[in-house]
């Protein structure tokens, strides 16, 4: 690695994110300031029913402004990646699964943070109990053919990153012809 970190200050601590910067010798050997913001790994959850329907998220979003269609999902909260997608799956859609099974790592910004999000398939579906955070009181969860999700990415109507990807690769696994 090129990069060698001398000092580090943090310039803000919240309940979410820290805001870090360091005095770094960067890979060429000269000086200088690298910002980035520290906050928990997420996971994102491509859970599929019997009949091949996703379970998708819509949410108003603060910073875009917006309501966006999306797979549930959260930060770990210092939970394995695992646990957490378990509890972020049955917090936002009531839903508990059976079985959860990678489907792949994402580094979503790692300009910005280390943050990494692991995505998951859950299958097995049943009935749990919705706890949404106050943040999370206008979520409604939709249930979509797996093939619709896709054509909604394609469509620019699903544009969350890691659900983009996750949704993808859920897709190529289903049927790895597609």
């Amino acid at each position: 690695m090129g990069w060698t970190r001398t000092t580090t200050q943090v310039l803000h601590r919240g309940p979410f994110v820290t805001l870090h910067r360091d005095d770094v010798v960067r890979p060429d050997g000269s000086p200088g300031v690298y910002e980035h913001v520290a906050v928990d790994d997420g996971v994102r959850i491509v859970a599929l029913n019997g009949a091949g329907d996703v379970v998708l998220v819509e949410d108003d979003f603060y910073l875009p402004q917006r309501r966006m269609i999306h797979l549930p999902g959260g930060g770990t909260d210092g939970q394995d990646p695992h646990t957490a997608a378990l509890r972020e799956l049955e917090e936002e859609t009531g839903l508990i699964a059976d079985t959860l099974r990678p489907l792949g790592i994402l580094d979503p910004l790692p300009s910005t943070t280390k943050a990494r999000t692991h995505l998951f398939l859950a299958t097995g579906l049943r009935p749990g109990r919705q706890a949404r955070e106050s943040t999370e009181v206008g979520m409604t969860v939709l249930r979509w053919p797996l093939g619709e999700a896709v054509e909604a990415v394609r469509a620019s109507q699903i544009t969350e990153a890691t659900s983009v990807a996750a949704l993808l690769l859920a897709h190529l696994a289903a049927d790895p012809d597609a």
